[in-house]
């Protein structure tokens, strides 16, 4: 006697399982900030940053946090951090003034380490390669896009010749929307990624046109992730996503895939279910995305995403030295991905 089997029967088991068993689980905040700045050191460090001035350090997986306000920045909005454990932390403030402050003490008191009061003064992102040296990046001033490095921990930082800046395009800039727009390529190099009228990457020397939407102020790469297995020097696996954030529905030129280092890109078979403003590796073929409509997650290098919640978020961080992967955005949203 033949058996006849409901066809969802047969999509079940042609999904793979890991998009089955992963799901987003809500944690407990304890603030309504809206939040940019994500620094997951490990599988119980966390610290997170956002606008009113404020920063966050959890030191059990997120379970429990300690919000602190900076003083004298109360109306900062410190969309980028980086921390290397649970004592030390940098955070970035984006607008004139620009600021970069430290904190050596788990974040009772704070330095700062960097100012720039130019009018238009913008800064975006930055990146470490260790605990000493690291770079910041910021909108153009003077059609000039801005960098600046440091060699000593974050404690002092110091801009480039002014012949080294890279030149930008009129209506070109960078989005200061998950403080991803740069990564690491090895341990000396670094790219990033622009947008507005033009979306491009920056390789040293190198500038590569990305296939993304582009041509309007809100359009263009948000965030772009670097595999990197140490065997590569630089890495060759990159994922960009963006889109148009005026327009977060649109599935359209929101992300694209290369695996040589930019010279060829691929479009996904299955995109991301709208404009995303971070990405991250989870491993080498599994990637994460979100965005304000939802977060997608990849089996296969982001060739093919499924949504796997609505719920919007504006990063998405994988541990340093560890497995677990957090995300945070808008009212003081946290969640953890289980995977």
């Amino acid at each position: 006697m033949r058996v006849m089997l409901p066809a969802i029967f047969f999509i079940f088991c042609m999904t793979p399982s890991f998009l089955i068993a992963q799901h987003v689980e809500m944690l407990q905040s304890g603030t309504t900030i809206s939040i940019r700045g994500l620094s997951v050191v490990n599988d119980k460090v966390i610290w997170a940053s956002g606008t009113n001035g404020t920063v966050g350090r959890s030191a059990d997986s997120g379970n429990t946090w300690k919000w602190m306000q900076v003083k004298g920045f109360e109306k900062a909005d410190f969309r980028a951090i980086e921390a290397f454990d649970a004592a030390t932390a940098i955070i970035m403030a984006i607008a004139d003034p620009a600021y970069i402050l430290k904190t050596n003490d788990g974040g009772n008191s704070w330095k700062v380490v960097f100012e720039d009061r130019r009018k238009g003064m913008f800064l975006d992102a930055m990146a470490f390669w260790n605990e000493q040296s690291g770079i910041v990046i910021g909108d153009p001033l003077e059609e000039k896009l801005f960098i600046a490095r440091t060699f000593n921990g974050g404690d002092t930082w110091q801009g480039l010749p002014d012949e080294n800046y890279p030149v930008a395009q009129q209506g070109e800039a960078l989005f200061a929307a998950s403080g991803t727009n740069i990564r690491l390529l090895s341990k000396q190099e670094a790219c990033f990624v622009t947008g507005g009228s033009v979306s491009r990457l920056f390789i040293r020397n190198r500038i590569i046109n990305l296939p993304v939407a582009q041509g309007k102020a809100t359009t263009g790469a948000n965030s772009i992730a670097v595999y990197n297995n140490q065997k590569q020097k630089p890495a060759k696996y990159m994922v960009v996503v963006g889109g148009d954030f005026s327009a977060d529905t649109v599935t359209a030129q929101n992300c694209a895939v290369s695996k040589d280092g930019g010279n060829t890109w691929q479009t996904p078979e299955i995109s991301p279910g709208g404009y995303r403003s971070c990405v991250e590796f989870i491993t080498k073929k599994r990637l994460i995305t979100c965005g304000t409509t939802g977060i997608d997650v990849s089996d296969n290098g982001g060739m093919r995403w499924k949504l796997i919640s609505s719920e919007g978020f504006h990063v998405c961080r994988k541990a340093k030295n560890g497995k677990m992967v957090f995300l945070a955005g808008k009212e003081g949203r946290i969640a953890k991905l289980v995977w």
